[in-house]
């Protein structure tokens, strides 16, 4: 015999196997309650929402009728002038009018999270003019404002033309979700053969 499987077999000479009891079974994520898994949800919801505030003193205050137009980083110039003019198709819209600023953050950030779920790109934000909110003016728009800066799913967004609703409603444009850069990486590789 080899000299190494020799003295592997005298090493494990007084080795037993371990009963069926005393094995260690691995943790699957399938052994995760429902309960643990809205806990989990709730806590990452939670973490979320910190970025987004309410508290009026950390938000910086727009005009009911300002113009608005915030363009992060890395997005085109014609991309970012196309979506101002309107020029791009939205499929669903999502209207802040009647809820308070707490229900205002909540439904905005569910509603974009679930629109790039759903690979939409431009979406509709209607957040009102707010000329009697209190305890400032434009409360809600200031706050919407402030909360799509804050979101990373969001590249850009800009008043709406006015049959859209005017500088009462943002264009918002959104990244790309991950199954549309798969669809994407996958549409353009399939061009890239022999002609």
């Amino acid at each position: 015999m080899n000299d190494d499987v020799s003295s592997f077999l005298d090493e494990m000479a007084g080795v037993k196997p371990l009963s069926g009891s005393d094995q260690v079974r691995p943790i699957r994520n399938c052994d995760i309650s429902a309960s643990q898994l809205a806990r989990k949800q709730a806590a990452q919801l939670s973490e979320a929402l910190l970025l987004l505030p309410t508290d009026i003193n950390l938000i910086d205050a727009v005009e009911p009728e300002e113009v608005i137009s915030v363009c992060r980083d890395g997005v085109q110039a014609p991309v970012f002038k196309q979506l101002s003019a309107g020029k791009y198709k939205f499929v669903s819209e999502l209207d802040l009018h009647a809820l308070n600023m707490r229900q205002a953050r909540e439904a905005l950030y569910h509603y974009i999270e679930d629109r790039y779920d759903k690979g939409e790109r431009c979406v509709l934000v209607i957040h009102g003019k707010g000329f009697k909110s209190k305890p400032i003016n434009a409360l809600i728009k200031s706050c919407v404002v402030n909360w799509l800066s804050n979101l990373d799913k969001v590249l850009a967004f800009h008043s709406a033309k006015r049959e859209h609703g005017g500088t009462g409603a943002l264009y918002v444009m959104l990244s790309k979700s991950e199954n549309k850069r798969i669809e994407a990486k996958e549409q353009n590789h399939k061009g890239s053969g022999f002609r």
